[in-house]
């Protein structure tokens, strides 16, 4: 039966509290896409990152929303959306949206729905952006109090940000991610210091398509995929290369996949990162059900913004909180 729905889509912008550099380049504003869908006066949220790696454009994604109207009209619910998309930013907001519009429908919370248990409060990283030695140690010195630093790296003079970093944040827990920015002579040099320094874990030292030299190399710290790893179907070809995926809802197209995907990684025996694009409180509010018991959460996006959303999440001593009802599930 035909029912007409009504989806908004639209850019937001969200500027920066300051200038963010990782080694594919910089910015000053979070650009956004919102979506909201409508069904019987009920309205679900989501919001998606489109992401220049992965061929996306706001424009391009927002065109791919609009082009779902018809199925939305005729009824396509978040079991239908899984085939009709691909997974990306696109599919993301749109999975996000309904399971919002769902959850107020039924009168229940996301995780309900879900089947899970009841969410709590999360440990997140803080991330410092790619800069010179002294920049890096006093923004690490900023931040010392903060539980967990994950360092932007990715280019000639990282070991010196690396020793820079610890020195100005002695005693906090530190993971790197280089952005697809070193080569296996890079990550073999690098290595041992990353050890000595008590680096936790690196994240996508080499590209994702040639990152087969991970296999020949000692792994002396758990190595993560994120560019490697975007759904399910990505999983096989990770063995023997990394030890953990990064789960970005971006990237699986969704809370729907990411779930998925984070069970299905486990029983393959990888551990488990949930991480972000650079957005707001709305795009890492779903994420929050997937990041309970990971082994690292890098749900920071809106720490690094200079306005967020209305409702935002609740960031303090003991991580990020689960969002409430006004902003989503």
């Amino acid at each position: 039966m035909t029912r007409l729905t009504q989806l908004q889509v639209e850019e937001t912008i969200f500027p920066l509290a300051e200038v963010f550099t990782i080694s594919r380049g910089s910015r000053t504003q979070a650009r956004v896409v919102t979506v909201s869908i409508t069904r019987d006066g009920v309205t679900g949220w989501g919001e998606c990152v489109p992401y220049a790696r992965y061929d996306e454009t706001v424009e391009s994604v927002i065109g791919e929303i609009r082009g779902i109207q018809a199925d939305l009209d005729n009824g396509m619910d978040r079991a239908a959306l899984q085939s009709l998309m691909h997974a990306g930013a696109a599919r993301n907001a749109l999975d996000c949206a309904l399971w919002d519009l769902e959850a107020k429908q039924a009168g229940k919370s996301a995780w309900q729905l879900a089947g899970l248990a009841e969410p709590g409060p999360e440990i997140t990283a803080y991330t410092l952006s790619l800069a010179q030695p002294d920049a890096m140690r006093a923004k690490a010195a900023e931040h010392a109090h903060r539980p967990l630093l994950k360092i932007k790296l990715g280019g000639e003079g990282d070991m010196a940000r690396l020793q820079a970093v610890r020195e100005g944040a002695p005693n906090t827990d530190i993971i790197i991610d280089a952005n697809e920015g070193w080569n296996a002579e890079t990550y073999r040099e690098l290595a041992p210091v990353l050890v000595d320094l008590g680096v936790k874990m690196v994240e996508q030292p080499l590209p994702a398509g040639d990152d087969d030299a991970l296999r020949d190399i000692e792994r002396v710290l758990p190595v993560c995929a994120d560019e490697s790893c975007h759904d399910r179907a990505s999983l096989g070809a990770l063995h023997g290369k990394y030890d953990m995926v990064n789960i970005k809802l971006d990237k699986t197209g969704g809370l729907t996949e990411a779930l998925a995907l984070r069970d299905a990684a486990r029983n393959a025996g990888f551990a488990v990162m949930v991480g972000c694009m650079v957005g707001s409180s709305l795009a890492m509010a779903p994420a929050m059900l997937v990041a309970q018991g990971a082994e690292f959460t890098d749900l920071d996006g809106p720490l690094l913004l200079a306005q967020d959303r209305d409702t935002p999440l609740l960031f303090d001593s003991q991580g990020v909180h689960p969002p409430v009802a006004a902003l989503w599930g």
